[in-house]
């Protein structure tokens, strides 16, 4: 995957305000089946659109992702929508790799449930200046404007984070509605099919959870829009090859589809 050679050292600058808008209506074309017209706004920021079929399934997706892979756009991430369907939900990985496996949960889930995206940060967390590559708390990035324009088209998202497993988090997720302290029937459902499953879970609606994400940028910026979000933090064991990581993706599938058939 694209986002194995992520560091924490490595180069990061986010885009400028002129380059978000641009990005942002290319990606609202897109959304709108304008493919051509998501080229041209695209092409000056060194983006371009690729139409790209999964062998074993069949499904075709429509891929944003840098022309050059050294150029600054490559480190801004990728974007992938179904190019089957109207786009029902989308999963988002802000911190692949240092949130380990998180990146290969999001591919997993996109490849095995119909109707959605896939939004992937292009850096390390810890790249650039300070905190500029952290994604999910800042909105100047690339990230950012792709996950506000799937919110203004009521497109809810499924947000993906890791954690340490510890004393002080005993947990195996933590599901919650970001800065939205109120909870929703799917969030309730992720909770118990977790729960059936044997996991441990901590519910944010209901008890003080760490990592709950009340100052998550695509979870406020969710709530001011009415979009629906649902932030969800794994343990190791959770995540891609871990004992409890099939239960846990069949779990998160499960929401997606009834996003998907709403």
């Amino acid at each position: 995957m694209y986002t194995a050679g992520f560091e924490p050292d490595g180069p990061y600058t986010p885009p400028g305000d002129d380059e978000r808008e641009r990005l942002a209506d290319g990606v609202g074309r897109l959304l709108d089946g304008d493919a051509a017209q998501a080229e041209r706004l695209l092409a000056p920021l060194g983006l371009g659109v690729t139409r790209l079929t999964d062998t074993d399934s069949g499904r075709r997706y429509d891929e944003i992702a840098a022309l050059r892979p050294n150029g600054e756009a490559a480190r801004w991430g990728r974007l992938y929508l179904t190019a089957d369907s109207p786009v029902r939900w989308n999963v988002q990985v802000p911190h692949p790799v240092s949130d380990r496996d998180t990146e290969a949960l999001g591919v997993r889930l996109l490849e095995d449930t119909p109707s959605g995206a896939l939004v992937v940060a292009g850096a390390h967390r810890r790249a650039g200046r300070g905190d500029a590559a952290d994604v999910a708390h800042r909105e100047d990035s690339a990230f950012h404007s792709i996950v506000v324009e799937l919110q203004k088209r009521g497109v809810p998202g499924l947000q993906l984070h890791g954690f340490a497993e510890s004393s002080e988090r005993p947990y195996e997720a933590i599901v919650s509605g970001g800065a939205a302290q109120s909870t929703s029937g799917e969030a309730t459902a992720l909770a118990d099919r977790l729960e059936a499953d044997g996991l441990r879970v901590c519910r944010g609606w209901q008890a003080r959870c760490p990592l709950e994400g009340t100052a998550n940028v695509q979870g406020r910026s969710a709530e001011r829009r009415h979009a629906g979000f649902l932030h969800v933090e794994l343990a190791p064991d959770a995540r891609d090859d871990g004992p409890d990581a099939d239960e846990t993706s069949d779990a998160l599938a499960d929401l997606l589809r009834t996003w998907a058939d709403d």
